[in-house]
Formats: C-alpha cells, sequence, structure tokens
C-alpha cells in the first residue's frame, strides 16, 4: 500500500491567538510574575502549562484574584460586568480579546440600542458566548444548533437580526441561517459574517485533504471549539476517519491499522510544534516526510492592547 501524509495550511496559530499569548508572555515580562488570567487566554492545554509555568495564574473568575494585581481577559472576550468587577477590585486589566471577537460585542451594543432582538448563533456555556450575550442579556436568544430554529419565538418578527460565535462549523452556522431566515423573512444580517477568517480558512483546508483521506488527525485541546469542529468537518468531506489529539501521545496507533494516506491539521490555538510532534510520530511508524498542501496565506496581525503597549513605551 502507498502511504502518504498531507498536512493542511493555514493551521495552527491565528492573528488572534498570537496577539493573546503574547499579551501575557510580554505582561510577565514587564511586570514580573505573577500576571493572573481569567478563564484560558486560549484553548489549548499545551499554551496555558507553558505560561503557567512562567507565572502566569489562571484562575476562573475575579475574586480569585488579589485587589490591585494585574489581570488579563483572555482571547475570548468577556461581559460588560466583568470589567465592572475588575473595576470594583481596583484590577489592572490589560483586555487580550480577539478584536474579531470584539467587532461581535459591538455588533451587540449597536443591533440592542436599536431595539433589535439578537439571535446568536453558538455553543451554550462557551466564554465567548457568555460575553457576547453579556453585552445585552435581555435582548438575546441563543441558537445552538439547526434543529433548533423551529423552537425559537420572537417578540417582533420584524426587529430581529443575527449574530454568531466566531469558531463555528461554516456550514452548520449557514444551515442555522436559512432556517431563520424562512421562519423569520425579515431576519437582518451582520455586515458581514461573524464567522472568523482564521476558523473558516481551516475549515477549508481540512476539507481539502479529507476527500480522499483515509485518517485525518486534528491537534487541539477537547475545549477549543474550531477544533472540533475540524474533525467534524473532516468526515463530513469525505475522511473515513478522524480523531482530535492534544498532542503525539494521545495517537492510538491502532488507528494507523491498514491506512495509506494521512491528513493532519490544527485548530487555530495549536503552537506548530505540536503538529511536528504528530508528522514525526508518522515518520516512525513508516509514513513519509509530509506534503504540505496550502490554501491561501494569512497575513493578518493584530496590535498588542493598548493598555499594554502604553506601559511598554513608558519603559522603552
Amino acid at each position: 500500500m502507498t502511504k502518504s501524509v498531507v498536512v493542511a495550511a493555514p493551521r495552527g496559530y491565528c492573528a488572534g491567538v498570537d496577539r493573546a499569548v503574547v499579551t501575557v508572555e510580554k505582561a510577565l515580562d514587564l511586570y514580573g510574575p505573577p500576571v493572573y488570567v481569567r478563564k484560558q487566554i486560549v484553548h489549548n492545554k499545551h499554551v496555558v502549562e507553558n505560561l503557567e509555568a512562567r507565572g502566569a495564574i489562571f484562575v476562573e473568575e475575579l475574586d480569585e484574584v488579589p485587589e490591585g494585581a494585574t489581570v488579563v481577559f483572555s482571547a475570548h472576550g468577556v461581559a460588560p460586568t466583568v470589567h465592572v468587577e475588575a473595576a470594583q477590585r481596583q484590577l489592572k486589566t490589560i483586555d487580550a480579546t480577539c478584536p474579531l471577537v470584539t467587532k461581535v460585542h459591538n455588533e451587540a451594543k449597536r443591533y440592542a440600542r436599536e431595539g433589535n432582538q439578537i439571535l446568536l448563533i453558538g455553543h451554550a456555556g462557551h466564554e465567548e458566548v457568555e460575553g457576547t450575550m453579556g453585552e445585552a442579556p435581555d435582548r438575546t436568544i441563543l441558537v445552538e444548533r439547526p434543529e433548533d430554529v423551529e423552537h425559537v419565538e420572537v417578540e417582533d418578527p420584524s426587529k430581529i437580526v443575527w449574530l454568531s460565535q466566531t469558531t463555528l462549523s461554516v456550514d452548520e452556522t449557514w444551515d442555522t441561517v436559512s432556517r431563520l431566515k424562512t421562519k423569520f423573512p425579515l431576519l437582518t444580517s451582520p455586515p458581514s459574517d461573524d464567522i472568523c477568517y482564521a476558523t473558516q480558512n481551516r475549515q477549508s483546508a481540512v476539507k481539502q485533504i479529507a476527500q480522499d483521506a483515509d485518517l485525518v488527525i486534528v491537534v487541539g485541546s477537547r475545549n477549543s471549539s474550531n477544533s472540533v469542529r475540524l474533525v467534524e468537518v473532516a468526515l463530513e468531506a469525505g475522511a473515513k476517519a478522524s480523531y482530535r489529539v492534544d498532542n503525539a501521545g494521545e495517537i492510538d496507533l491502532a488507528w494507523l491499522d491498514g491506512v495509506g494516506k494521512v491528513g493532519v491539521t490544527s485548530g487555530a490555538s495549536v503552537p506548530d510544534e505540536l503538529v511536528q510532534g504528530v508528522l514525526d510520530l508518522l515518520v516512525e511508524n513508516g509514513f513519509p516526510e509530509a506534503v504540505e498542501e496550502r490554501l491561501t496565506e494569512e497575513n493578518l496581525t493584530f496590535a498588542l492592547p493598548p493598555e499594554l503597549r502604553k506601559d511598554l513605551k513608558k519603559k522603552a
């Protein structure tokens, strides 16, 4: 059997994740440890453990942070109530919310201010969804799946708009939007699609490598929404099997039995060294060096949070 390994590109870090991780690293360098981080800065176990080793302390809520300490808000964003609580506790805050998530927050505020009801497509309990809903809690209805649309009830069908979590399955989101538009013909769409460019690119890239793959391995953590979606997209695109792993150590070698073509990719919060570990394991088990299939180039970068830039400039 001819064996081959194809690694998708783009994969791994997106601009928002890179900015968030660098924010914590530079905060540690500038202020010294400990620097507190509310929730996981990004949804990747390896990244979190590395930052913990450097002196970052991850907390679930702000009452775990000593008064007056420095706290970083994660890339997924926070509700306005969190900013209020931080001010009350006199915390020095650095907001590492991804600018693309901030865009959705701003849309939610604007549409609510204009009297619209917001139908937010996303997953209950996800930090990004909690942050966005927190911008207009009385005006927002969460829609988790396409089949939930039939149960959605609104006050005024002529004053509704849809928004979405940035890391969803593109195809499933459009299925949900299509059903919402059928049920509510006057539904307003945001000025531009809320699903982020990196999520869309990684899903398109995995479709490209999954079509005739016997196995697709997605590197990413269990709580990473976009990584979990990549497994689903790979299977829908034609992969015979697909698994998510945090690193090469989680690969069951039985998955490789009778396998010819393997596709490899990673979620938007995964350092490339973890992907390389998977590729090395495949070589150790009789597979050739990987060939990269690139869908598109990504050149977007985001400036560091203004609070941090200001302090870095003072020190320079």
